[in-house]
């Protein structure tokens, strides 16, 4: 019998997954337009829960109560799932709960026909934006293509809940009258 020496190969190093991480201004605008609107949502919910806000007639609309139901919890956990490690299973099951909640935020805005009267107002542009930013944030995803999919995601954040949720705090509308009246 002869001795054989048996080498082995290194290791070879797994293939380099693509970064999803955001830019450091990007992380800084989410992270602070994430924060701010989720304050004043949490301030205006409980002024008008604890009766410290003025009667608005919108918070009696379905439409409009179901459209904040939605919105609001998915402002904190858009910024989260940005501001956090991805790829995760955790990440990907929450990833799919934000875009249910955009999905109905979107299509309940709909039915919420304040600004002109039963009709549909220049805000009601950000419903295909948005409805088009799920089916983006859902394809880009499925098909590994990361860099998209980031891209995707942090305009449909801040296209789809931030530059909407301004208007939605002017004076006169429900979550302005909650926070500020």
């Amino acid at each position: 019998m002869t001795a054989t020496t048996l080498t082995l190969a290194p290791a070879a190093k797994p293939a380099a997954r693509q970064s999803f991480d955001i830019s450091p201004v990007q992380r800084a605008v989410i992270g602070v337009v994430g924060a701010g609107f989720s304050v004043a949502c949490t301030v205006a919910i409980t002024r008008a829960i604890g009766g410290w806000a003025p009667a608005h007639p919108g918070a009696q609309e379905l439409a409009l109560l179901l459209h904040i139901t939605a919105v609001v919890p998915a402002v904190p956990l858009g910024a989260w799932l940005l501001l956090t490690r991805k790829g995760t299973p955790r990440h990907k099951q929450l990833g799919k709960v934000w875009v249910a909640l955009m999905v109905i935020t979107a299509l309940s805005a709909l039915f919420i026909r304040q600004i002109i009267p039963g009709s549909f107002s220049p805000i009601h542009l950000f419903v295909p934006l948005a409805l088009n930013g799920a089916w983006q944030t859902i394809a880009t995803a499925r098909r590994g293509d990361i860099a998209a999919h980031k891209r995707a995601l942090v305009r449909f954040y801040l296209g789809a809940l931030m530059i909407p949720g301004i208007f939605a705090f002017m004076p006169d509308r429900l979550m302005g009258t909650w926070l500020f009246g």
